[in-house]
């Protein structure tokens, strides 16, 4: 799974212009993920990978980050060929930081009319880490989904005005407790709150619904060379045979033959 993330300075666009900044940052990390497929030796082809877009941590404060979960593989179409990555090393976590930095930068100044604070840090965050393969790795991607902003069994009280709940802290990885006046609560939900019609969840690559025949081809192969492909029906097919309404016996194809035309005009006429 790879996690890009934006820093503390740029939440304030979030804010303002959520829609933007979000449809920014699954444009510019697909396109770096891309790229960094093609130039690794160890893929040199295609991959394909889901995002979800996640705005908040723990805390549930304004933290826009998109988790992507990339198989460990790519297709080379020029040859046709599937490489498989043969270690839990994808890509250089650093690299693609800098990188990401530089692209998400450049995007927002040249194709929007935002305005950038003059303040954006220099070292940027992205995190690479080997979740699982197959049905492990989606389930953990899963996690990410359909659980909204804030689970009702962690809402603890609502007392004088005040509201309190639990969440879990990633650095001691113990359970707290954060209380907030009503208003600042409910401020701190709404603004997860995505764009009308925006998608929080988007396919790439090979996983595009638009390359449905090519991941056909890419299983076929790989159930080639695992040996789990199962055997081609090789018995010749029996001829089709057609009765006759009449003597209710095989009839036997003989040809077509066209019907001759009368082209006699004084026929067609009736003139004599």
């Amino acid at each position: 799974m790879v996690t890009f993330t934006v820093p503390y300075e740029l939440r304030v666009i979030a804010q303002h212009h959520p829609d933007t900044l979000y449809r920014a940052m699954f444009a510019v990390a697909a396109d770096v993920l891309k790229s960094f497929a093609y130039r690794a030796k160890h893929l040199q082809g295609e991959i394909g990978f889901t995002g979800v877009l996640h705005t908040h941590n723990r805390r549930r404060d304004l933290h826009p980050h998109i988790h992507f979960i990339v198989p460990a593989g790519a297709f080379n179409k020029t040859t046709m060929q599937w490489r498989k990555n043969r270690t839990r090393y994808l890509f250089n976590a650093f690299n693609l930081a800098t990188v990401w930095r530089a692209r998400l930068l450049d995007y927002l100044t040249h194709r929007t009319s935002l305005t950038l604070p003059s303040n954006v840090p220099s070292k940027w965050v992205v995190a690479c880490k080997h979740v699982g393969k197959g049905l492990p790795a989606l389930k953990y991607l899963s996690r990410y989904l359909y659980r909204g902003v804030l689970p009702d069994k962690d809402i603890l009280s609502h007392v004088d005005g005040n509201v309190c709940f639990a969440y879990q802290d990633s650095k001691t990885n113990t359970r707290k407790t954060r209380t907030l006046p009503a208003t600042q609560f409910l401020w701190l939900i709404l603004q997860h709150v995505l764009p009308k019609g925006f998608r929080q969840v988007r396919d790439y690559g090979l996983l595009h619904p638009n390359n449905n025949k090519l991941r056909q081809r890419i299983q076929s192969i790989l159930a080639l060379i695992d040996g789990t492909l199962p055997p081609i029906n090789t018995k010749p097919r029996k001829a089709a045979k057609f009765i006759c309404p009449c003597c209710k016996k095989p009839m036997q194809f003989m040809g077509i033959m066209a019907r001759p035309i009368n082209f006699n005009l004084e026929q067609q006429t009736g003139t004599t």
